[in-house]
């Protein structure tokens, strides 16, 4: 446990981060797995439309650094190829 004054504010901060991050990783967990299923389906309307929901949600993330850059730019490029891909 945290002693010092500076600590215990330091703590503090990384739990409100923390709960922060898992939000954001939970909503891009959620936009993504939504629009699998809708490539699983078949609907290529359904996930062109969601597709600028997805890329949001990872952009945010990669902007409050809770992950990576290049992982959001990997799983974009990766899921617009899932998307063009249907018939």
């Amino acid at each position: 446990m945290p002693i010092t004054r500076g600590a215990k504010k330091a703590h503090r901060s990384s739990l409100k981060k923390r709960e922060f991050n898992a939000d954001r990783k939970t909503e891009v967990s959620k936009a993504v797995k939504n629009l699998k299923k809708l490539v699983a389906a078949g609907d290529k309307k359904g996930a062109q439309a969601l597709m600028p929901t997805v890329q949001k949600a990872l952009d945010k993330a990669a902007k409050s650094h809770t992950i990576d850059k290049n992982v959001a730019s990997r799983r974009k490029s990766r899921l617009s190829k899932l998307v063009k891909k249907l018939a």
